[in-house]
């Protein structure tokens, strides 16, 4: 028998009676609050806005997969997840177009065209708002609040103006659709925690890393006003427990976990304080995204009974 055959991979070995159809339920129901706040703050526009996309990466699954004669998965939800969290991500009142075109890019380019659920390289619905991002940079920058059209608290800090961090923390602020209300995506993502479907450790170290930069480089001293401004405001708290933690995209070993949050707080850091744009919480975790494999090439742990050597084998 060829020993060469057989490949196995570090523990742990996870046995779960969880199906993916179950996480991701469990994954709408927590982004259910804010997606709640987003449509009461925001008005019509965004329950229309959440509803095309949801619909649109739906569609664009089932569609391709059918095309494809692939097995027809749109019942996992991840479909549904992908649109709703790309809806959280984009401007209340965009034209109707914007998230069709999010909507398709996500399901077909970022997730299908490389093999679908568990292939893709980088989170689809963040692949989908870089995109519009770029593609569209003035519309998806365009924020609204009470009917007018104003600076989101990340655009004012930017400036040299401060903010009100307690209507950061509430959610009574112009932003995406899901972003706003930190305070109802940190009860999602314990709702998460409690569930097992996500570890709170990413989440924790990139929230952290990124206050602690701010407060080291942000030029304002110690200034827990404006690092709490910084950590509330902007996309930080729904990358961080709701994208920055997808299975698929984000490494299983825990030194991993740690590496990928503190990379992704950097990145975060310097995007916002130094970039051209306010925020880079997207950007931050799309890079980290393509970096994992090699974070997971150097943490995942030697098995037992294996000796490493130089020239990268090992022996038994």
């Amino acid at each position: 028998m060829n020993e060469s055959l057989y490949h196995v991979s570090a523990n742990p070995h996870v046995r779960d009676k969880g199906t993916t159809q179950n996480i991701m339920l469990d994954v709408i129901i927590a982004l259910l609050p804010a997606t709640i706040f987003g449509i009461y703050i925001f008005g019509v526009s965004a329950a229309i806005t959440v509803a095309i996309t949801i619909v649109t990466c739906v569609v664009a699954e089932y569609a391709y997969q059918k095309l494809m004669h692939q097995k027809i998965t749109v019942s996992d939800l991840s479909a549904v997840v992908t649109g709703l969290l790309l809806a959280m991500n984009l401007p209340s009142g965009v034209p109707f177009w914007m998230p069709v075109l999010g909507g398709l890019f996500a399901i077909i380019v970022v997730k299908q065209v490389f093999g679908g659920l568990g292939q893709n390289f980088m989170n689809p619905a963040l692949g989908a708002r870089c995109f519009l991002m770029i593609s569209f940079a003035a519309r998806m920058t365009t924020f609204a609040y009470d009917g007018v059209t104003t600076a989101t608290p990340l655009a004012l800090m930017e400036q040299g103006k401060t903010v009100d961090v307690m209507k950061s923390f509430l959610g009574f602020i112009p932003g995406t659709i899901g972003e706003t209300s930190a305070l109802l995506l940190l009860i999602g993502g314990v709702y998460l925690v409690l569930k097992k479907v996500i570890s709170p450790l990413i989440p924790c170290v990139y929230i952290v890393t990124t206050a602690i930069f701010v407060l080291l480089f942000g030029g304002h001293g110690f200034d827990l006003q404006y690092m709490a401004s910084q950590v509330f405001s902007g996309g930080l708290m729904l990358g961080a427990i709701f994208m920055a933690t997808d299975y698929v995209t984000s490494p299983i070993t825990e030194k991993g976990k740690v590496i990928y949050g503190i990379l992704l707080g950097v990145l975060t850091g310097l995007f916002r304080l130094f970039g051209p744009m306010a925020e880079g919480v997207s950007y931050s975790i799309i890079i980290a995204n393509l970096i994992v494999p090699l974070i997971e090439r150097i943490t995942v742990p030697t098995p037992f009974g294996v000796v490493k050597v130089k020239g990268g084998k090992a022996n038994e």
